[in-house]
């Protein structure tokens, strides 16, 4: 027994001495690079989340039939409501390999949605043939606590209970921030497939949508260079997010009025994008391929509808990780 752990044991100081050559035989531009990634990652994943919550929102208000070869034609409004704890992430000096943030330990740093920042980061490059010191500003945030997203959206009837909607907005920048989106969606009713159902009974119907969102901010920029010679120039962010929405909708209509839920999960890919130069700026970018990953959110919607003649009035409510209010005005053709 006694020689079992005595084997056990130093086996485990095998893999750990491993495990700590692993480590020693990266370098410090490498290094570096994990560092930036952990900067940007706290920086934009807030926004892409919201991103995920906002693309999801208005699809489709009703899981009634909007009949076959019917047109509405809908203007929306997200207003998307940033809580604190996405305003601002918590990094330390534990945190970070090169990097340290000049005069504490520790610091709350904004993300995009956060405000302006006094916080600088210093570090030391001792790599063969390169060895500098430098310093840089923390990215400053958009100081939003409300974001407002417009966008049109064009839905026809279909055969057999079914609807299609179409999204699309042209690039427009706003405070430094371009965005641009288009998406489609599906919609098909079930309850055609209940007996005696009645337009003004309740309905049920189930939605898939995917939507592709670009982002891309531009900060005050970030200079690294070693006697004169760029190493790192950072200058922008960009975030492309593809998403999916699987939903199923009820709804009930009280003569003019109707009442609707929802319940969702949306799966979202994000890639990202570091704009600027510098020699460490290709590896950094290769590697900020594998920091999207996919993500799985549930949602929740409450929504009301007031028709009036051929136009309808709707509202919906997203509970999620994120608040969000649409309202959106509809004309059926």
């Amino acid at each position: 027994m006694k020689n079992i752990f005595q084997n056990l044991f130093f086996i485990s100081l095998l893999l750990v001495f491993g495990f700590t050559n692993a480590q020693s035989d990266q370098s410090d531009q490498e290094l570096l690079i994990e560092d930036m990634l952990l900067v940007a990652d706290n920086f934009a994943a807030p926004g892409a989340e919201a991103a995920a919550i906002q693309s999801s929102a208005g699809w489709f208000t009703s899981a009634r039939d909007l009949g076959e070869w019917k047109v509405e034609i809908s203007v929306h409004g997200n207003a998307l409501f940033v809580p604190g704890s996405k305003q601002t992430k918590l990094a330390a000096n534990n945190d970070f390999s090169i990097l340290n943030i000049q005069g504490s330990s520790n610091a709350l740093l904004p993300t995009v949605f956060g405000g302006d920042t006094d916080v600088v980061f210093e570090g030391e490059i001792n790599d063969p043939g390169l060895s500098f010191d430098f310093t840089f500003d923390a990215i400053d945030g958009l100081n939003k606590k409300v974001i407002i997203h417009p966008f049109p959206q064009v839905t026809v009837g279909l055969p057999y209970g079914t609807e299609v909607a179409l999204r699309y907005v042209p690039r427009v920048e706003i405070d430094n921030v371009g965005v641009s989106t288009y998406g489609i969606g599906f919609k098909h009713n079930f309850a055609q497939y209940f007996k005696y159902s009645r337009p003004d009974d309740f309905q049920v119907a189930a939605v898939v949508t995917y939507s592709n969102i670009n982002i891309d901010y531009s900060y005050a920029p970030i200079e690294l260079s070693a006697n004169g010679i760029p190493v790192l120039n950072l200058s922008s962010i960009d975030v492309e997010a593809d998403l999916w929405l699987l939903q199923a909708i009820a709804s009930k209509l009280y003569g003019n009025f109707e009442v609707f839920g929802a319940l969702g999960v949306t799966s979202s890919n994000f890639d990202y994008a570091m704009g600027g130069g510098g020699s460490l700026l290709p590896p950094l970018n290769k590697e900020l391929v594998a920091l999207g990953g996919n993500e799985v959110k549930f949602k929740a919607d409450l929504g009301f509808n007031y028709y009036v003649g051929n136009f309808k009035i709707s509202t919906a409510f997203t509970a999620g990780s994120f608040f969000n209010a649409n309202l959106g005005l509809h004309f059926r053709i």
